[in-house]
């Protein structure tokens, strides 16, 4: 049964990669489905911490489709604000429809800083409830919290955040003979790098 729930988070993760490269809001939804069965399979390891992580992926899923699909609407608007009107007939320049916002150093500190306490208190208590990997599994799981919330604030730097930790859970998930999750992290890492490559070219600043 666990090899099942490994194969359907592979797959369901997949697919929420190629969404979110392309900034899809249907991401949000594949995103519920894949928290719940990685939270699964994370618990079931007793890596506490990335099954906490999972809880927070379900929750920041329906905030972060209620922010995609307000940012989509912002960008839209700007776009036809800045359509050009060629002999009295209104023209819409296709544009890319990955709406970016500006990471401020504001949340660079903060972001920084709630990494570095988090860490420091969720890493002794994953190591009293016996978490085999305590220190590592809870620094990924932080990262890639930060990381989630800076996707829904659509910040490209996000998929910086991305390379690192999906690059930390593959050898996490190697360490304890993970191989499907090995895969799909694995997997997760190049589209990160990917991704932040089409983001930087084919995105668009909303404020």
């Amino acid at each position: 049964m666990e090899s099942f729930w490994e194969i359907f988070t592979l797959l369901t993760g997949i697919l929420y990669i190629i969404l979110e490269i392309r900034q899809h809001n249907f991401m949000w939804v594949v995103g519920v489905l894949t928290a719940l069965a990685a939270m699964y399979v994370f618990f079931q390891q007793s890596l506490f911490a990335s099954f906490g992580l999972n809880c927070y992926y379900l929750v920041v899923s329906f905030i972060g489709l209620w922010q995609w699909r307000k940012d989509s609407d912002a960008l839209t608007t700007s776009e036809n604000s800045a359509s050009k009107s060629v002999e009295g007939t209104v023209t819409v320049e296709e544009k890319s429809q990955i709406h970016l916002r500006t990471l401020t150093l504001g949340v660079i500190i903060g972001s920084s800083a709630v990494f570095v306490l988090m860490t420091l208190g969720l890493g002794w208590m994953a190591n009293k409830l016996g978490d085999p990997m305590s220190h590592l599994d809870v620094a990924v799981a932080v990262l890639s919290a930060i990381a989630t919330w800076w996707l829904s604030r659509s910040y490209k730097e996000q998929w910086l955040l991305w390379i690192v930790a999906d690059a930390l859970t593959t050898w996490l998930c190697v360490s304890q003979h993970l191989w499907w999750m090995t895969a799909l992290y694995s997997a997760y890492t190049i589209s990160a790098i990917y991704g932040y490559w089409h983001w930087k070219r084919h995105g668009q600043a909303i404020e």
